[in-house]
This record gives C-alpha cells, structure tokens and sequence, in this order.
C-alpha cells in the first residue's frame, strides 16, 4: 500500500492505523495550522453499498451529537476513486489501550477514568444510540488545555440507532469486551449491551487479575467474590462491576447514566465527571504529590503527542524487563528480545510499540534510545531512534511496503536506498524537513530468523551522514 501525498486539502504525514474496514492516516491542514486524523474507507470494501452507509453513517452520527466527549468530524469526502472518507478531530494523547499497554494506571486514576469513559456513552445513550464496541482501543485522549486532557469515545463504526438494533443486527463487537447477546445475530441489542463493555473496561482497569475470566458469565445471579479489586479501589465496586457484566441483560444496570451514578455512589467524588471531562494521564505507578502531578502531567502529554506525531509510538512507558546500561559510553541495552548498541553519549529505555500487536494479543517490543530518551520525543532539538519489533507487521507487508506507509507529507524524501549491516538487508528513506526536526530516516528490515520485521527511526544528529545511520543499524540485534 502507497501512501497518498494528499486527500483532498489535507498533506498526509503517515499511516495512524488500519482496521476491518478503514484506513486512518494523519493529515496537515495548512490553512488552520493543525493536524487531522483522516478515515478512509477501505478499498476492498468500497464497492459494498451497506458498508459505505454505515462508515457514512458514523460521520453523520457523530456531526449529529457534537458533544466534546465523542471524537469531532470536520467534514466528509470522497477521494478520486470514489472511496468516502472522513476528516476528524486528531486524538494527539493516544488511546486507552496504549496506555494500559504502557503500564498500570494508577487506581484513583483508573477509577476517575471509568467515570468519564461512563459520562461519554452516556451522551450517546441520551441520544438512542447504542456503541456495541466499547473497547480500550476506542477510548481516545486530546490534550484539553491546562490541568488535563479530554477523554473521547470513538469508533462509532458498530453503533446504530436503538430503532433499528433489532432482529437485523448482525453479530459484532469484540471478544472479551462484547456482552453475551452480541453472539446471537437475532436478540435485541440496547444500552444494556454497551452496560457490560462499561463493566468490563472497569474490570481491565481496576481489578487486580483483569484476564480472570467474568465470573457472571455462567451464573449471573452470583456475586463475584472471585473478583479482587487492585488496591485503593472501594471494596463496593466489585459489586457494581458484577452487576454491570451480569450475563443477562435484564440484571444489569439500564444504561451508562444509571452505572456512572453507582460508581459515584460507592467511590465517592474520585469517580464522577466534570464538565470539562477531563482526566489525569496515566502515567504514574504511584500518586504523586499535587506539584510533582503537575509537572509529571505537563510532561506526559507533550511526550506523548509528539512520539505519535514523530513515529506512530503512542504512549512510550519503561518496561520492568529492560536490561543494560542506560548509561553512556557505547554500551548496549536490552529490553526483551531486542538489543541495541547505544552511540557514545546515548542511553535508552524500553517500551511498547502502541497499536502493534502480536497474534497472543501482547504489544510488541520498542524501544527509544537518545542522549535523553525521556525527552527525545518531546523535544526536536535532541537526536534519537525509536526501534520496534512486530511480527504482525512482517506477516501482512514488506520492508519496502511498511516504509510507504511512513511518508512525511512536508518532508523531502531522498531516493531509496538498500544497506545490508550485520547479515541484515536494510531499505532506508531519509526525509529532509523544513519544519519541526530537519531530518528524519526511516528504515526496516526482516530479521533473519525472527519472521519479524524491524523498524528504526532515526533523527540523527547534526553533521552526521548516513555512516552514522548504517552504524545505528549494525547495532540492532534481535534474539
């Protein structure tokens, strides 16, 4: 797949992410001066008339309720070969699922989430519309001013009108986050549904085994008391979420208002919802005191939007497993099955690749390596690399193809090279930018006996040539 240099208006600076039936690329609108996130509807699917209407019907949705905790639409589209697309709001803090693959979100923190996750779809549910899909994947983060972000719901792409979610709906959701009637195509599916995705994003986030299968399931009249909560979250809460996740629709709770106000009952003020529908990031293993939230707050959000905005990271958070040096002088650092051999003056830290992961459902490996790898991505004036690992990557695309994906639409490209460094054969694009970072390679390769592809992405320093990316490169080991 070739990435488009524009849609539309809009400059396409890269690839964000491909689902079942979309493409979502990052787009540049030169006359506001900002970012967009752009949903195209997929080719293989561009000739089906019942799935063009309902990616239609999503922007219409979403322009239709204009509410600040569901993600905006600009305007819609439709691109040369007919295909429509949607220009949306760009969620620049990343989703849920990069975060809870970062690292465990604090519990007060958690708890405050759930409540504004909670108050989104209840905007929906006062509309009688129904998401059928709440999943951490579709919880979406926007920088919102001083003090903290704006939580989103998005992906609206399996909601439907109550009037028509009847006997027609079609099986739909994902596992682990559907409720049990979304397995038959001919039951009613109504806010009860989303009810038990409400229950199950609670349980993800706030007990203390959240792959423990649920035990409603089988048995809904039983109280969970297999069911342990992480600590700092009310004991009561149990309760409410085993109610939320009850197997039958009918001893759940009636929609997402009627849920949000339990959980405020049990927990008090931490798990209701401002008006602004702001939360704190999620970036503390411990809460911090009230200046040291502030700073840490501040930081996380511009390192977050600008490791999305540099490499389609997301979320970057250290992994307990890493191993090495972190200090400088040429050593290496290992985290997971990756290693690297650090330039003198560098050090790294470990991390996940967000929105990457492997058929065990695990984010896959990455790192971040840079004099100040905790800056790097925040700060354009630092050179630095992010390195990733993805199986899934190498199973669907080329070095070549994966590449293509990674344009930089305000950037120069040089032509393409090949280097092979350590038995590996590299392909290298390098981009010369006039905004931002001055210079931007981007490289991938297919790791001999891994099956997994490796991709680097260098800002290297200033008055370096390509000797210095060849040399990154060679110290690039997989185990």
């Amino acid at each position: 797949m070739t990435a488009p240099l524009r849609i539309g208006p809009y400059a396409v600076e890269r690839l964000l992410g491909v689902g079942s039936f979309a493409m979502v690329w990052l787009g540049y609108d030169p006359a506001l001066d900002a970012y967009v996130a752009i949903k195209v509807l997929a080719e293989n699917w561009s000739h089906d008339l019942r799935v063009r209407e309902r990616f239609l019907d999503e922007a219409r949705l979403l322009r239709r309720l204009e509410h600040e905790r569901l993600i905006r639409v600009h305007t819609v589209g439709e691109l040369p070969d007919g295909r429509p697309y949607a220009v949306l709001a760009w969620a620049d803090g990343g989703s849920l699922r990069d975060r809870l693959a970062a690292g465990e979100i604090p519990a007060p923190t958690a708890l405050r989430l759930l409540g504004e996750i909670c108050a989104g779809v209840a905007v929906l549910h006062r509309h009688g519309v129904v998401h059928r899909d709440l999943t951490p994947g579709n919880i979406l983060f926007r920088s919102g001013g001083p003090g903290g972000e704006q939580v989103l719901i998005a992906d609206l792409g399996l909601a439907k009108a109550l009037a028509a979610a009847s006997g027609l709906t079609a099986r739909a959701g994902t596992p682990g986050y559907m409720a049990p009637e979304q397995d038959h195509p001919g039951a009613v599916v109504d806010t009860r549904a989303d009810v038990y995705g409400l229950g199950r994003l609670g349980i993800r986030l706030l007990a203390a085994e959240p792959s423990r299968p649920n035990p409603t399931r089988r048995d809904p009249g039983r109280q969970p008391a297999g069911l342990l909560l992480r600590d700092g979250v009310p004991p009561a809460v149990a309760a409410v979420l085993a109610r939320a996740t009850a197997h039958r629709p009918a001893d759940r709770y009636p929609d997402a208002a009627t849920l949000h106000s339990a959980l405020i009952r049990v927990s008090g003020p931490v798990a209701s919802a401002g008006p602004s529908g702001r939360a704190a990031p999620a970036d503390a293993r411990r809460p911090p005191g009230p200046r040291a939230a502030a700073r840490r707050r501040h930081r996380w959000r511009r390192a977050t939007a600008a490791v999305v905005a540099l490499a389609a990271v997301g979320a970057v958070g250290v992994e307990p497993g890493g191993t090495g040096s972190a200090r400088s002088g040429g050593d290496t650092y290992t985290t997971g099955p990756l290693t690297v051999a650090l330039p003198p003056g560098w050090s790294a830290a470990g991390a996940t690749w967000a929105g990457q992961y492997g058929t065990d459902g695990e984010p896959e490996p990455a790192l971040v390596l840079s004099p100040q790898p905790r800056r790097w991505a925040a700060d354009p004036r630092l050179p630095g690399a992010f390195v990733g690992l993805s199986a899934a990557t190498a199973a669907r695309t080329s070095p070549a193809g994966f590449l293509a994906e990674r344009t930089h639409g305000n950037c120069t490209p040089a032509p393409t090279r090949t280097t092979r460094q350590a038995g590996v054969e590299w392909t290298v694009v390098a981009y010369r930018c006039d905004q931002g970072r001055p210079r931007i390679v981007e490289s991938a390769a297919l790791h001999p006996g891994s099956a997994a592809l490796v991709y680097v992405q260098i800002t290297p320093p200033p008055d370096t040539d390509s000797a210095f990316v060849d040399t990154l490169l060679a110290g690039v080991r997989v185990r």
